[in-house]
């Protein structure tokens, strides 16, 4: 491969992994700026009920090749779906109705990898080094710095808002689903896991969909909240992971997953010009260090790892 091919694909692999995260801080964004308009169960099906429609056409060839496989696994599918479809953003679209988008992406960008390092640890049997502890350590005094206000004797009388516990839920759930990911069986190709998990976590959502359609306001239809779950559904449950995946292939996983750090950053601007919100001294000092801690345990975790390869 020429040296020009090579730099080719890394500016193609950064670009796809900018767009895909661009995408993904845009979910944040929607879940606080339609709560109004539609009730947050109906949120996550309609989502993913169009993702299923937008998907199905695309992976159905592959996923005929690996069914097999996929009913000898169909127990590792189910957690899967129930973890990354059903549970993780329905729990971001309800604590859209007590949080601001800017807290809900700090909150749960920042939460869900130190979740997951702890069961990656713990079921993966992952080593976590000292770079990794020292970045959660400090992503921890982020979100304590942005829970407590910016003022550290509200830590003194602190509870949780309900926004932040369902927002911690969901970096569970994701969390979860990532360390499932780790362990995706060979013979489920990507579309194939996408198809599968997109339509078995739309299924586990209806029977709650389904109550609160008896119960809610009926959704007023119209173009914007069409756009909205066009958004949703192609934009952030089909493209966004494409491009993922194509970015990992050009630049490798490790170098990818970097770019994840950005969505914070992302998410806070877009909540400022599109949905108003303030942005104060305390989001941008829980940011810095936030986006601190993540690059000491991405960054300095890969350096320390490959030094251990070398010896």
């Amino acid at each position: 491969m020429s040296i020009n091919t090579t730099k080719n694909n890394f500016y193609v692999g950064v670009l796809l992994a900018l767009l895909a995260v661009v995408i993904w801080s845009g979910n944040y964004v929607v879940a606080r700026g339609i709560i109004e308009k539609v009730p947050p169960i109906g949120v996550a099906f309609y989502r993913w009920f169009f993702a299923c429609i937008c998907i199905i056409p695309l992976g159905f060839k592959q996923f005929k090749k690996d069914l097999p496989v996929i009913k000898e696994n169909k127990r590792y599918v189910f957690f899967a779906a129930l973890t990354g479809i059903t549970l993780f953003n329905t729990f971001i679209y309800l604590a859209g109705h007590h949080i601001k988008a800017i807290n809900l992406a700090l909150i749960g960008t920042t939460a869900a990898p130190i979740f997951a390092t702890i069961l990656a640890a713990i079921f993966l049997k992952e080593i976590i080094t000292a770079y990794r502890v020292t970045g959660m350590a400090i992503c921890f005094v982020g979100i304590l710095f942005l829970l407590a206000k910016g003022s550290w004797q509200n830590l003194a009388n602190f509870h949780f808002e309900k926004g932040d516990v369902l927002m911690f839920v969901s970096a569970m759930a994701f969390a979860v689903y990532n360390t499932l990911v780790r362990k995706k069986p060979v013979g489920i190709a990507p579309l194939s896991f996408l198809l599968i998990t997109f339509v078995v976590g739309t299924l586990l959502l209806l029977p709650f969909f389904l109550y609160e359609y008896a119960y809610a306001a009926p959704v007023k239809w119209n173009s914007n909240l069409l756009y909205t779950f066009a958004y949703l559904a192609i934009g952030n449950s089909v493209i966004a992971f494409l491009c993922w995946n194509a970015s990992i292939k050009r630049l490798g996983a490790s170098v990818t997953v970097l770019f994840a750090n950005l969505i914070p950053v992302f998410s806070t601007l877009e909540a400022v010009i599109f949905l108003k919100e303030d942005f104060s001294d305390v989001h941008l000092i829980s940011g810095c260090l936030i986006i601190s801690g993540l690059i000491i345990a991405n960054i300095f975790f890969k350096r320390e790892k490959a030094l251990t390869n070398d010896k």
